[in-house]
């Protein structure tokens, strides 16, 4: 149940399909990867021009994995280029792809799902053509986090629902992540595929995790669960885990419906035990993460990015464990979001 099953619907294959794998475009097998080398050298190619300018990073919440990695990321890449390459905190995809997308950083982390949404203009980039950027890599995968208190009566979804023997019919208060984050969009998919009524309130990640432990002499925090998409472990919640404690709840038939039902790359997944020292594996939802770049980023900034991303990969991993998940034969998986031509030149370059 660890290994993520891929559920999104099949593609046509052989010579009637209409389509190309993004390895088709790239024009060699993923087989050739097996010579690629991930040594931990800082420059690579000597003649790959170093960036002439500084620039700026939307990594996500303070303290998630978006903000961990990127932060770790940034540090090597200025160190490699001599060019400062700065992080941001941000509330995550969404704002990190208008951001982008808008020339206000030339780098950042986003969802598969709402890479998708936001290139083909649809859900909460509804109403208009689409935003353009491309991708440098597809990256690790986000796992969807759905956190009770230990005492929580909660055992699955539907248990969020007002208590049948309470009189008052109170509802449950569930934090969703940040507003228009991308969190947000994958908490109210699950909420809405439960049908659960509960009352949906927009807190960041620190402030979630706040807000579900009591104060004081009260017997309960200020919400009843929250929902978080992010790598494991979420430095975060792996700390509430050693205060107060919390249980995570099985989502395994959401996910199922919605790896089904929607496009974007969601996976069923789970949570292993030993992240957040749970008693067992919890299944979840997962959906992919890409690296990725305004329109006009120049080729240095992207060549030498993808460069540090896989050859320091072993420098990253103590910064985060995610970094273990790097693979450059899948990091190539973006469609349809384009990859940037400098960075399909180094998986070319890298036989990828």
């Amino acid at each position: 149940m660890d290994r993520p099953r891929l559920l999104t619907p099949a593609r046509p294959t052989g010579p009637t399909s209409t389509g190309m794998s993004r390895r088709s475009v790239l024009g060699l097998g993923a087989a050739a990867a097996s010579g690629l080398l991930l040594p931990g050298c800082s420059r690579g190619r000597a003649d790959e021009p170093a960036p002439s300018e500084a620039a700026v990073f939307a990594t996500g919440n303070l303290n998630g994995v978006y903000n961990q990695f990127g932060t770790a990321l940034s540090a090597l890449v200025s160190e490699v280029t001599g060019m400062e390459l700065k992080p941001i905190v941000t509330d995550g995809s969404v704002a990190n792809l208008t951001q982008v997308a808008t020339g206000k950083a030339d780098l950042g982390f986003s969802t598969s799902d709402s890479a998708l949404a936001a290139y083909e203009g649809t859900g909460a980039f509804s109403g208009g053509r689409g935003l353009r950027f491309s991708a440098l890599a597809r990256l690790y995968d986000n796992y969807v986090h759905v956190v009770v208190p230990m005492a929580s009566r909660a055992k699955a979804l539907t248990d969020l629902n007002p208590d049948a023997s309470d009189p008052a019919r109170r509802k449950m208060v569930v934090s969703v992540g940040p507003k228009s984050s991308g969190t947000q969009i994958i908490a109210d998919l699950i909420l809405d595929q439960a049908r659960v009524d509960v009352t949906r309130v927009n807190l960041s990640l620190e402030a979630s995790v706040k807000a579900l432990q009591p104060v004081g002499n009260a017997t309960r925090g200020s919400i009843d669960a929250f929902i978080w998409s992010g790598g494991v472990p979420t430095l975060p919640i792996a700390k509430l885990q050693q205060s107060s404690g919390f249980r995570l709840l099985d989502i395994e038939k959401e996910a199922r419906a919605i790896a089904l039902q929607n496009f974007g790359g969601f996976v069923v997944s789970a949570i292993p035990p030993s992240q957040y020292g749970l008693a067992q594996s919890v299944p979840t939802l997962a959906v992919p993460n890409y690296l990725i770049a305004k329109p006009n980023l120049s080729d240095s900034w992207a060549w030498w990015t993808v460069n540090t991303l896989f050859r320091r990969q072993n420098d990253l991993i103590p910064k985060h464990p995610e970094a273990g998940a790097l693979d450059p034969r899948s990091a190539i998986a973006t469609m349809p979001v384009p990859l940037h031509p400098a960075a399909e030149r180094w998986y070319r370059q890298n036989h990828i």
